[in-house]
């Protein structure tokens, strides 16, 4: 597939994100946003809802001058790649199957996949289908599995669902992107340049449809259509048995009470607690960049 170039970043951004940048085609008529630096073993660094690439620019900044390949997408609808403009194309089969075209362009034949958020269950479901790919995992206040049974919504969830108000916060006061610091440990970890770097790509109602539509990705019951998905990252995580590891925000507000689940579904992982919150690329960069050379590491001896 051809590399297609990248749109045009604003003066005051270019600076922070030093990397190569492009764009492919992923099928349903869009293009995923991408960067890049570095060569060596591919890493692919996967963000959630509401953030893009940039999420990740202070670990590839500790992993400078290593042997790695760092690649840094935008999920579709969020970042720089394009936006579906009805709610309805934010199904997490179809942002599955966006990953797996990317990861199919890169032509990986082993990878270390680092996920937060969103971007677990999103890079894992592209793998469930990549048989002939061999990878290494880091993972990072996300859930790979569907709720258990019982289960109650976070208070994100919950609101992210309120007829009315839900779609007002949402779409016309740019909630939550313009208040990520509140999910973090360190509530000026997030501010000032980097505060309106995530907000930037999603100023334009037109543009901020995701973050709504990826909260209402949650499964809410057990007929969501999230649910077979998630089933099948559960399967192909407890078949897992390449390296791993864990690195987790304890102070996380939405996801926070999930690392014991992750321990059990790895329990091959060395685990870094830290004290970050949601956004932990933020606040504990080099906690995440040691556990990727590891990783990195343990893939390369395996062969």
């Amino acid at each position: 597939m051809e590399r297609l170039a990248a749109p045009p970043l604003p003066d005051w951004l270019m600076p922070l994100v030093p990397f190569e940048r492009y764009r492919v085609e992923v099928g349903d008529g869009h293009r995923m946003h991408v960067m890049e630096i570095g060569r060596g073993l591919p890493v692919v660094l996967l963000h959630g809802n509401p953030t893009w690439g940039f999420l990740y620019r202070k670990v590839a900044q500790e992993l400078t001058g290593k042997p790695l390949r760092l690649i840094m997408p935008d999920l579709i609808g969020l970042g720089f790649s394009d936006k579906p403009r009805h709610e309805s194309a934010h199904q997490l089969e179809a942002h599955i199957r966006w990953m797996k075209r990317l990861l199919q362009h890169l032509e990986l034949e082993r990878c270390v996949l680092a996920v937060q958020d969103w971007g677990g269950a999103i890079g894992v479901g592209a793998l469930t289908e990549l048989e002939n790919v061999k990878a290494g995992l880091v993972v990072m206040n996300t859930v790979l599995t569907p709720p258990k049974q019982g289960f109650r919504p976070t208070a994100f969830h919950r609101f992210a669902r309120m007829p009315i108000v839900s779609d007002a916060a949402f779409r016309l006061l740019g909630f939550p992107q313009t208040t990520m610091n509140m999910a973090q440990g360190d509530k000026r970890s997030i501010r000032g340049l980097a505060a309106r770097a995530y907000r930037y790509p999603l100023r334009r109602l037109r543009d901020n449809l995701a973050p709504l539509a990826m909260a209402r990705m949650v499964p809410d019951d057990d007929h969501h259509p999230s649910i077979a998905p998630l089933q099948r990252c559960q399967r192909w995580v407890e078949s897992f048995e390449g390296p791993a590891a864990i690195v987790w925000g304890d102070r996380d507000p939405v996801l926070g009470r999930v690392r014991s689940w992750m321990e059990r579904l790895f329990p091959q992982a060395p685990v870094t607690r830290t004290t970050a919150g949601h956004f932990l690329q933020e606040e504990v960069p080099r906690e995440i960049a040691e556990a990727v050379r590891s990783v990195a590491a343990k893939l390369d001896a395996a062969g």
